[in-house]
């Protein structure tokens, strides 16, 4: 990891840029893979899944009988912490549900809103170096919470021609209805445009890498939603001279490990701390299977000296993690003044693993900064917020001359007309 002091950073911003993977041709590649399968449908699919996961397909939809054998292939302890993560998921979720309240804005005037799910989600989970069957869960559970009708699941396929048994286990346990082997820029734009097999949806979920979150981006401007612009994902962890630095180290490499593009940021009041932190780092990496991956991520990584709590929150709020580990005395405190993150987690013995899998928040969050303007995913966005009114009579005798005077100024008749009409029927029939 690099290191700075807050001067350096303040001085030049540009040291805790994100990483970008170098890709200079993304956007025109991603364009013109997205056109293949609009036009060509499932066939441009089964290619682009043999060109780059180097497995030719006979059909895309996993089968009843891969699902069954996904079950019984799969360690029942891991079955077990899936249902108690899904519970815990859907305990946290299920309390944003809210009850339309009718709201009487003047006499005779009613308004109200409710919330409808989605009909067709899709939900995109990562195969790549590490099957994210947690993302399931995390997309899964709210959208079944929000009565979607179709809930469509695409991940890449393995080696064996496969999902990984995890990820085929946690879609049956939420309720996933169908479930397709395409991965990349191919399932985002099989999910959009709709194939021979693939259903098209009316809004996208899930994390990818720079191809993944162009497509999205890209299908975004042809009428269907995205969750949002997530990417490589990133930790910061603000530790001060309390914090223990085998746990810190742990933290920064929990999230170093997701791939070469992740970004970990550390910033400590202690030099003392960054030293020790450094050395844990040095001992804990060599013990990780994915240890390559994760020496590679560091190098995006930074780690910066600062002098006081305005400081650290300063850089913080214009930084925006994803993840904000904040390991200090007070951190409580500490916590009630940040402005932009994506997911907090408070104290010494609050790892961001536990948000990753089973406290019950949800981990799809906004990444590259997008945390100054965009909320993790939950069960809002799942459903349309459809606002309702209805008017007595006497309602619109009462908001009539309101509405007329406002539609007049605005030289909008038609609208001036539309209540005057109704008004004097009213009087003419008595």
């Amino acid at each position: 990891m690099q290191s700075f002091s807050y001067a350096d950073i303040t001085n030049n911003p540009s040291l805790l840029a994100r990483p970008v993977l170098a890709a200079a041709n993304l956007d025109a590649t991603v364009s013109q893979i997205l056109s293949d399968i609009r036009q060509r449908g499932d066939t441009a699919v089964k290619e682009y899944t043999l060109r780059f996961d180097k497995i030719a397909l006979d059909q895309l939809e996993v089968s009843a009988t891969e699902l069954a054998e996904a079950s019984a292939s799969l360690d029942p302890a891991l079955k077990k912490a899936i249902q108690t993560a899904k519970h815990n998921i859907e305990t946290f979720h299920a309390r944003q549900q809210s009850t339309p309240e009718v709201i009487e804005t003047m006499p005779g005037v009613f308004c109200w809103r409710k919330n409808v799910g989605i009909d067709k989600v899709g939900l995109y989970i990562p195969g790549g170096t590490a099957p994210l069957f947690s993302t399931v869960l995390m997309l899964g559970v709210p959208a079944k919470l929000a009565g979607c009708k179709e809930i469509v699941l695409c991940s890449p396929p393995g080696a064996d021609g496969k999902i990984h048994p995890a990820i085929l286990f946690a879609a049956q346990t939420v309720g996933v209805t169908r479930i397709f082997k395409a991965g990349g820029v191919q399932a985002i734009g099989a999910m959009a445009y709709g194939t021979e097999s693939i259903p098209r949806v009316y809004k996208i979920f899930g994390p990818g890498n720079q191809y993944v979150t162009a497509a999205k981006q890209m299908v975004s401007r042809e009428n269907v939603a995205i969750d949002m612009p997530a990417g490589p994902s990133e930790v910061l962890v603000c530790a001060d001279e309390t914090a223990d630095p085998a746990f810190v180290a742990a933290d920064l490499l929990a999230q170093a490990e997701h791939g070469t593009d992740s970004q970990v940021v550390l910033l400590s009041f202690s030099a003392d701390l960054l030293q020790a932190v450094f050395a844990e780092v040095a001992r804990q990496v060599a013990l990780l299977p994915r240890a390559e991956i994760t020496r590679k991520a560091l190098e995006n990584s930074v780690a910066v000296a600062v002098n006081s709590r305005t400081e650290a929150l300063e850089i913080i709020n214009d930084y925006a993690p994803e993840h904000l580990i904040l390991a200090m005395a007070d951190a409580d405190a500490f916590a009630e003044q940040v402005q932009n993150a994506g997911s907090v987690f408070i104290g010494n013995y609050t790892p961001e693993s536990v948000g990753d899998y089973a406290s019950g928040t949800n981990h799809t969050l906004p990444t590259n900064g997008y945390a100054r303007a965009y909320s993790g995913v939950s069960l809002d966005s799942f459903v349309k917020k459809i606002t309702f009114q209805r008017l007595t009579l006497e309602g619109l005798k009462n908001i009539g001359p309101t509405v007329e005077t406002m539609a007049i100024a605005e030289e909008l008749v038609a609208h001036q007309r539309a209540v005057s009409i109704r008004l004097e029927k009213v009087k003419s029939e008595k």
